[in-house]
């Protein structure tokens, strides 16, 4: 049983220099406002072993179909690698009561992704394939990403979901 909620966060946003440039985007008021919870940080494109830095990828709306592929090699398709370590990932989320992740990431963001379109114009209606594949497999679970969570209001609504969230699944873990 656990103690407190597990949020699952983009590890880029809990400081570490994931990113593809070898940055961080660390969020110390966003760690602040989740010191309730035992947070948990990750990063899809470590995960599948791309290395840091490295090539930047984006979403690529082709025929109807996006896949993630390279800016700079439009060759190098991430796609089946990323659903693949998020399905390594599934025991993990199962057991977390929230997940925040970065905005605009091609892996992690929660709206407003640019995804290249098929006639070559770009569009901000994509959401990142991890963040895709979160809520594809858990739609109850509470999910943001930090510029959603910018808004106080946002932030004390997920806060909120967060813990009933796990006071619903502790209350099934007594039963």
């Amino acid at each position: 049983m656990k103690n407190r909620p597990l949020i699952v966060i983009s590890a880029c946003l809990a400081g570490e220099p994931v990113r593809y440039d070898g940055t961080d985007r660390c969020d110390k008021g966003l760690l602040q406002a989740l010191r309730f919870a035992e947070v948990h940080p990750l990063c899809p494109e470590v995960g599948i072993g791309l290395g840091v830095p490295r090539p930047p990828i984006r979403l690529m709306a082709e025929g109807g179909v996006v896949r993630v592929r390279g800016v700079e090699d439009p060759a190098l398709d991430v796609t089946d690698r990323l659903t693949g370590w998020g399905e390594a990932q599934l025991p993990l989320l199962a057991s977390c009561d929230g997940v925040v992740l970065k905005s605009r990431s091609p892996s992690c963001g929660v709206a407003g992704v640019p995804r290249l379109l098929d006639d070559g114009s770009e569009d901000e209606l994509g959401m990142g394939h991890f963040a895709s594949f979160v809520q594809a497999q858990f739609p109850q679970l509470p999910l943001a990403d930090d510029r959603q969570l910018q808004d106080p209001r946002l932030l004390a609504a997920f806060t909120t979901a967060v813990k009933v969230h796990f006071s619903r699944s502790e209350r099934q873990g007594d039963e």
